[in-house]
Parts: C-alpha cells; structure tokens; sequence
C-alpha cells in the first residue's frame, strides 16, 4: 500500500471512520513485521510482540500525528522507539541494523523531511520502478512481498529495482 494510501485511510480514521482505522491498521500489519524482522533477526516472539505494541501506540497516539506530514515517517517513528524501549526493557544486547539511525533519531520531525526528499527523487523516475524501490528499500518488504502486493512477477520487481536505481543515479550525476 502506498504513502497515499496509509496517509488516507490515517486521515479517515482520524475523521472518525472506524473502517479505515481498521484497514490501516491491518495495512501496517505487513510493514512492521518486515520492519521489525529485518532488525531483530532469529527472535519472531519479539518482532511479534513489537509488532503488536506499535499497532497499539498508533492507535492511541492517532491524535498526535500532524496531517501535512507523510504517515509513514510518523509510523516508523513510533516504531523505532517502540524498539528502544523493548531492548531498553529487556536489557538485552541482540545487535540490529540501524541502530545509530534509531538513536539518533529525535522524532518524526527528521524523518518527515526525508520522505519529503525521496518522494522527490522517486518522481523522475517511472511509478512502477518508484513503487518497486519504495516497496523493497525503504518499506523492507521482500522482493517476493512487492511482487505479490504489485501483481507482477517477482523478476520483473528485480528488474525495476535495478532500472530505477540507475535511472536515479544517472540523474543524480547529472546535478
């Protein structure tokens, strides 16, 4: 599901439409996991719990998101220190991707702002390639995630991923 997508159905779940607080939450299902799965490897009790914790605060904190800003920033926010907490709680050393990203990260504010600038950079290039790098590097799905949630093949997601990532480069580059 794309920014625009979460980002609606967040506003009408806002607006006081129970459905769509339930689809976008349900949405979310599959990001988190992918999220907290990518950073947690080997431990699925807590990526489960995590999962479930974060659903929960962005149920309960809805009131809190500003809606001149993208939803997903705002939610992985939530979910980043979601996961401090949880190692903050459990005292525990398990090593994690990012974990100098999570730290620094003092809220949504910062991360708000990057999604603005790659919603940009993925405008120049076709929605198909931009929905394939967002879908599989930023949201973390799997390559056989993305095709299943585009309808297409899970070559032809590769395929995007590497066309669009060169057509990125070469405009980068070119500035």
């Amino acid at each position: 599901m794309s920014e625009e997508q979460l980002k609606a159905l967040m506003v009408r779940g806002l607006d006081g439409d129970a459905a769509a607080q339930n689809a976008l939450l349900t949405a979310m299902l599959p990001l988190l996991r992918s999220f907290f799965g990518r950073r947690l490897r080997g431990a699925g009790d807590d990526v489960e719990d995590l999962v479930q914790d974060t659903l929960i605060a962005i149920h309960t904190r809805r009131a809190s998101y500003d809606r001149d800003r993208p939803f997903t920033a705002w939610a992985y926010a939530v979910a980043r220190y979601k996961m401090i907490d949880h190692f903050r709680r459990t005292k525990n050393n398990v090593s994690f991707e990012g974990l100098e990203e999570i730290l620094m990260a003092e809220g949504f504010q910062e991360a708000a702002s990057a999604q603005l600038d790659v919603d940009k950079l993925l405008e120049g290039i076709s929605p198909k390639q931009a929905k394939a790098i967002r879908q599989t590097k930023i949201d973390g799905l799997s390559v056989a995630e993305a095709a299943e949630s585009a309808g297409i093949s899970e070559a032809d997601v590769k395929v995007s991923v590497h066309r669009g990532l060169k057509a990125l480069a070469e405009r980068l580059k070119g500035k």
